[in-house]
């Protein structure tokens, strides 16, 4: 083979590859650091740059967009001397690439350090509850603290997560017998207050019952009295518009007297001694014609029927003599007394009423 031709084709290939390595592509939100002759030259930013084969240098690229990083749990003590192990998440952009890839050696580690060291001051001025319910003021101070210590290293901190903080053992335990026990103490709380409404509700409730039951007996009280005391004024003035005679009166008195021998209990009564003249006035009266009241003297028509109740009533004044007769007999069934003029039972069976009276 032909030296020449070797020369050429190795002449070829070395200037394509000095074409290809002057030309350099860069993706969007990536950066790359060139240096010429051992310094900084420049930054290549997204799309197609050209650099001096040889000459510069052109540095991994830098990705611009925002990383998030998680660090393994760190060991920090609380103030009341309490290991937690608290878990982080940091969210970061690059902001200067220059200044990320000159001014510290590994940001990555640079910001996990810083995080454990700030993270310690601020849980160490803190108990485990305050611990516990405080993360959003440890996020805050630990991102004001990032963002400023990283401001030089071209970083910019956007957020600062706790994932997690875990208690040792003994305190998780702990905490949940206290749990525990605080819900035990709210369902009794809740139960005691349910109780003392129910009794409440209750009490009330019987209270209205006891308030409307004695508002009814008196009402029904009231009614009855009304009903009675409108009984009581109708038959008076139905007495006083039909003018009864003594006549009447002592019927009414002959028909009371059987309901007075009823009953087992009564061994012994009295029978005035003006019986039997009130019982020949009653038997008079009915056996002769009877005279018109205030009532029936409009209209009295002479008939049948009215002959046949005037035998009705004679009949049941002449059995009414028999029993009265029997009564007074010393073999009867009870013991009769007749007692003297009693002037205040029937004071008037034989007495006329006046003209002014009637």
């Amino acid at each position: 083979m032909d030296p020449l031709l070797l020369v050429g084709i190795f002449i070829i290939l070395f200037a394509v590859f000095t074409v290809l390595k002057a030309v350099r592509i860069i993706p969007q939100a990536r950066a790359r650091n060139v240096e010429r002759l051992g310094r900084y030259h420049r930054t290549l930013k997204p799309g197609l740059n050209f650099v001096i084969p040889y000459i510069d240098r052109v540095y991994p690229m830098i990705d611009l967009r925002e990383q998030v990083v998680s660090f393994r749990p760190q060991p920090v003590i609380t103030e009341d001397n309490l290991v937690v192990e608290i878990d982080t998440v940091l969210y970061f952009q690059v902001t200067d690439p220059r200044a990320a890839a000159y001014e510290i050696a590994n940001y990555i580690q640079a910001v996990e350090q810083l995080t454990v060291t700030t993270l310690r001051n601020v849980v160490g001025s803190m108990d485990l509850e305050k611990t516990l319910t405080s993360r959003d003021t440890i996020n805050s101070q630990l991102r004001g603290v990032l963002d400023e210590a990283t401001g030089k290293w071209g970083l910019r901190v956007n957020r600062v997560e706790i994932k997690a903080i875990d208690p040792p053992k003994t305190i998780k335990d702990a905490m949940e017998k206290q749990m525990r026990a605080e819900r035990d103490k709210r369902a009794a709380i809740l139960n005691a207050e349910g109780q003392r409404q129910s009794q409440i509700l209750t009490a009330e409730g019987e209270k209205q019952s006891r308030v409307l039951r004695a508002e009814g007996q008196r009402t029904a009280a009231i009614l009855e009295a009304e009903g009675q005391s409108r009984a009581i004024d109708q038959v008076f003035q139905a007495v006083h518009r039909n003018d009864p005679d003594p006549k009447l009166l002592a019927y009414q008195y002959l028909q009371v007297l059987p309901q007075l021998a009823q009953g087992d209990g009564n061994t012994f009564w009295v029978i005035p001694s003006e019986v039997t003249s009130a019982l020949q006035g009653v038997s008079k009266a009915f056996t002769e014609a009877l005279p018109k009241s205030a009532a029936t003297r409009e209209e009295m028509p002479e008939s049948s029927a009215a002959e046949e109740e005037a035998a009705k009533a004679a009949e049941a004044a002449a059995e009414a003599v028999a029993d009265a007769q029997q009564a007074e007999s010393p073999k009867g069934p009870r013991q009769l007394t007749q007692g003297a003029r009693e002037p205040a039972a029937f004071p008037d069976l034989d007495k006329k009423p006046t003209e002014a009276e009637r």
